[in-house]
């Protein structure tokens, strides 16, 4: 999302024109979910997507309409359009909401609120005006009272801790995937490895006193240890946090054997019962990728979960 807002903040402050278009309803399940963005400027650049393809260049057009109109408007694409010649691969209908110059001071709070990992909800009105929920935690993507509102959390952010190859092969499917990765290992190699990829990377010299750790609700932490004597200070600090979810590596026999360490350590049982083990989706995954693979599929379908 910061990217579209970005676009649109920055070519208003730049005194170019332009649109954000916005999936308001779906009449089936579409390609993307409602409250999907595009940003479209005066010039035809554009940032997001609404399907495969088929529908971007419609998707222009019609916010090119709008802005030579200077006025907001809303479109049926897919069944029951008045476009017979286009057509979603999902089938069914798609409504859009076309706001002309969204407000700039209103995109550069969404901004501030998403590059500081709060959550933020755009009350989009029919009549064209952009404006933000006072409560966006406790808000629904949704029409209430005649005005769309759509809420953005922050990006998953992916802590991993640990060594051998899990960790790097978990940071690279998990950059891919777009998360934010932060990484701490006692290996001066991995520590390294993550600094080359950009990567907030810290390394670990001591299992006794570990460096203070920081999540927000949508934070994960993943461990990746086959030392697991680095586990318990980490894992109790992990779990002082609001991360959504917590997950350690290793068979059901290892997880057992982790959870009798960390009671022995004075961890509450209601505490430790938060953390999950064996991870992953595919069960009995042994070599790196797989792992990565199956642990961050979990973490992904939870973080989607939370909204």
């Amino acid at each position: 999302m910061s990217e579209i807002f970005h676009l649109l903040h920055d070519a208003g402050h730049a005194g170019h024109r332009g649109v954000l278009a916005t999936i308001t309803a779906l009449t089936k399940p579409g390609a993307r979910a409602i409250g999907a963005h595009m940003a479209v400027l005066e010039g035809g650049e554009s940032a997001g997507s609404f399907s495969s393809g088929c529908v971007e260049q419609a998707i222009i057009a019609e916010a090119l309409a709008a802005l030579d109109e200077g006025a907001s408007r809303s479109v049926r694409f897919g069944e029951g359009s008045r476009y017979i010649d286009i057509r979603l691969p999902c089938g069914g209908g798609m409504d859009v909401s076309f706001l002309v110059d969204p407000a700039g001071d209103v995109l550069a709070q969404a901004i501030d609120r998403l590059d500081t990992r709060q959550p933020v909800a755009l009350r989009l009105d029919p009549a064209g005006h952009l404006a933000l929920s006072h409560d966006p935690g406790a808000t629904a993507t949704g029409w209430n009272d005649g005005v769309f509102t759509v809420r953005h959390d922050p990006t998953l952010r992916l802590v991993l801790l640990g060594h051998g190859p899990e960790m790097l092969t978990s940071l690279k499917l998990a950059r891919t995937f777009g998360a934010e990765v932060v990484l701490y290992s006692p290996d001066d190699a991995i520590v390294a490895a993550g600094l080359a990829e950009g990567t907030m990377a810290v390394h670990l010299l001591s299992a006794a006193d570990p460096p203070t750790l920081e999540g927000d609700p949508w934070t994960a932490f993943l461990f990746l240890f086959h030392d697991h004597d680095w586990e318990p200070a980490l894992i109790g600090q992990a779990l002082e946090t609001p991360a959504f979810w917590i997950g350690a590596m290793g068979s059901r026999a290892t997880h057992a054997a982790r959870r009798a360490a960390l009671a022995a350590h004075g961890l509450a049982e209601t505490a430790i019962a938060r953390i999950h083990g064996p991870v992953g989706l595919i069960a009995g995954a042994r070599d790196p990728m797989t792992l990565g693979l199956s642990a961050l599929t979990e973490i992904v379908g939870a973080y989607h979960a939370l909204r």
